[in-house]
């Protein structure tokens, strides 16, 4: 008797080395955003927080890479990540621009750490609208609103004045690991997970 297989053969060769991957992270408590931030991966991210802050008082460890995105998708991680009962230790690596520095930023200072070769990026939020010329300027009066709301949030986590952040986000602003430091963005360039916060 003739039987068939409809399981695709990648799901069978991927799917137990990917849950394998994903226990050990959960075990671990630690927790990727690495790439674009989008919807998709603020919900995905956002799910995890909560399942690890149900699972355990102890603190999470978020790795994150990417250039940024969707800022209201960077805003959704912030808020849950602050929301949350469980501490979060933030260690940025690669590069951490964009939206991904307005996640980044949802931990107290203490708690910001980068690996010695990661880049920053701030900047103010950008817009491509187009159509009529009212809902044009409904997006610029958007745009306003958000740019002052990215630097408010600067200021607040780095200590910086309002003015000088607005100032320093009028156009791409660069920063080294150790510029990020100085700036407040970061607290301690670390090499291994041991130095963490526990």
């Amino acid at each position: 008797m003739e039987t068939s297989d409809t399981t695709p053969p990648a799901a069978t060769a991927t799917e137990p080395h990917t849950s394998y991957l994903e226990e050990k992270a959960f075990k671990s408590r630690t927790l990727l955003v690495f790439g674009t931030v989008t919807d998709v991966m603020a919900a995905d991210v956002t799910r995890r927080l909560i399942a690890l802050d149900a699972d355990s008082a102890e603190p999470i460890d978020m790795l994150v890479s990417s250039p940024g995105g969707h800022l209201e998708s960077g805003d959704a991680i912030h808020d849950i990540v602050r929301f949350i009962a469980a501490p979060v230790n933030m260690v940025g690596t690669g590069w951490v621009g964009s939206a991904a520095t307005h996640l980044y930023l949802s931990v107290p200072r203490e708690r910001r750490y980068c690996t010695p070769n990661t880049r920053f990026l701030i900047h103010q939020p950008s817009g491509g609208a187009g159509g009529p010329a009212s809902d044009i300027a409904i997006h610029a009066r958007e745009i306003v609103k958000a740019r002052e709301r990215i630097a408010r949030t600067i200021a607040r986590e780095t200590g910086k004045s309002l003015e000088a952040v607005l100032v320093d986000i009028e156009r791409d602003r660069w920063l080294s690991a150790e510029e990020a430091v100085e700036y407040g963005l970061v607290s301690r360039i670390i090499e291994r997970k041991t130095e963490l916060q526990r």
